[in-house]
């Protein structure tokens, strides 16, 4: 049965690689916490690099929330590394080796290398059990008023976010951001996914992009645009505040530090500063009588803003399974300096193996219940 009421809820799925395992947790919980026959709850569903995936998990099989959840728990829980990029031998030789010879050759040889690794093998498992062509039907019949995934364009320098849903929908147009109607295919999600350096970028329509998550920095954007007044967003990064005491005479930074300190950069600093604005401006909307804003063409609204993070360092509890990558990464990994467990940052987000993945489902699944009235709340299952 589609849903029918005018209040639009949203949710924002952010991007990091394997991390994004998290999310699947929460889905799990809140499947267990909807009434047994209860709709799809989220009418806009927006996401980016791999939340972008599980955003269009979520559209293609909205008609059945409990089903869409079981078949993206069925994937995460079942991880394989092997599953979303080569692993073996060959395949990384063949990466490695153009990487070295570029460098030796001063980028002068013909096949300049596009990424670290071939992610083929991900393509193959989108196009088997994400089939977009069931969006369209999903808003035909009301089960979701929309769907985006957002992309960083490398010529344009802009953060697109491509959507598809109601034809209502209006385009928008922002500094260095943009809202384009297109349906959704497998070469956006690879595209949004694409983290740099390690994932080679993807051209859609006439523009080679790369992980959405780079240049994002308004992640909440997209579900104000495309019309939610609720919104629930999945972080993943843990909100307490650490106090991270500073080493004396540290050793220079290798190189897979400093790689997984730039994607930590990239996929957990936008978030905060986005929700402080909406705060703002829910503070403003509530000092200015509907009447006023109306009269001056004041174009505000409140929106009820519910944010869900890991409680714990996904990187520290990726320290406890860095073991379980292929030896083949682990090698790779070790020759930039992150093969440890002391530096598991960047492994963090390749580490796409059951045994960190269901950690994170765990974890998704705990924080979401620890929040079980909050979401009710969200979900208006007390209305």
């Amino acid at each position: 049965m589609a849903n029918t009421t005018d209040s639009k809820l949203g949710i924002v799925l952010t991007g990091g690689g394997a991390r994004a395992a998290y999310q699947v947790g929460v889905f799990k919980a809140i499947a267990d916490i909807l009434p047994h026959k209860a709709n799809n709850p989220f009418q806009i569903i927006c996401g980016t690099s791999a939340g972008a995936i599980n955003a269009a998990s979520l559209a293609c099989y909205s008609a059945d929330y409990r089903d869409a959840v079981r078949r993206i728990l069925m994937i995460w829980a079942n991880f394989r590394c092997e599953h979303v990029f080569r692993t073996d031998l060959l395949g990384i030789s063949q990466t490695g080796a153009r990487w070295l010879t570029s460098m030796m050759l001063g980028g002068l040889g013909k096949n300049n290398p596009n990424c670290l690794l071939d992610r083929s093998p991900l393509r193959i498992l989108l196009g088997k059990y994400i089939r977009t062509e069931l969006i369209q039907k999903a808003v035909d019949q009301g089960h979701i008023h929309a769907v985006s995934v957002t992309v960083s364009g490398y010529s344009s320098h802009q953060s697109v976010s491509f959507y598809h849903g109601h034809p209502s929908i209006e385009a928008w147009s922002r500094s260095r951001r943009l809202g384009c109607p297109s349906p959704i295919t497998t070469d956006h999600l690879m595209a949004s996914s694409a983290i740099p350096f390690l994932f080679e970028s993807v051209r859609v329509h006439r523009e080679f992009f790369g992980d959405g998550s780079m240049r994002q920095i308004a992640p909440i954007s997209p579900a104000l645009h495309l019309g939610a007044d609720r919104i629930l967003v999945i972080g993943n990064r843990q909100e307490a505040n650490i106090h991270y005491e500073r080493i004396k005479n540290p050793p220079y930074p290798t190189l897979g530090q400093i790689a997984g300190h730039a994607l930590d950069s990239i996929f957990l600093d936008s978030l905060e500063a986005d929700l402080e604005r909406l705060q703002r401006i829910n503070r403003t909307v509530d000092l200015i009588p509907k009447g006023t804003r109306e009269e001056h063409g004041i174009d505000l609204r409140k929106v009820d803003v519910m944010v869900i993070s890991p409680s714990e360092d996904m990187g520290e509890i990726a320290r406890f399974y860095m073991n379980q990558l292929p030896k083949t990464i682990r090698f790779l990994m070790r020759g930039i300096g992150a093969g440890s467990k002391s530096n598991s940052s960047l492994g963090s987000y390749l580490l796409f193996e059951k045994g960190y993945t269901r950690a994170l489902i765990d974890l998704g699944y705990k924080d979401a219940m620890k929040q079980k009235c909050e979401l009710e709340e969200i979900l208006q299952l007390n209305h």
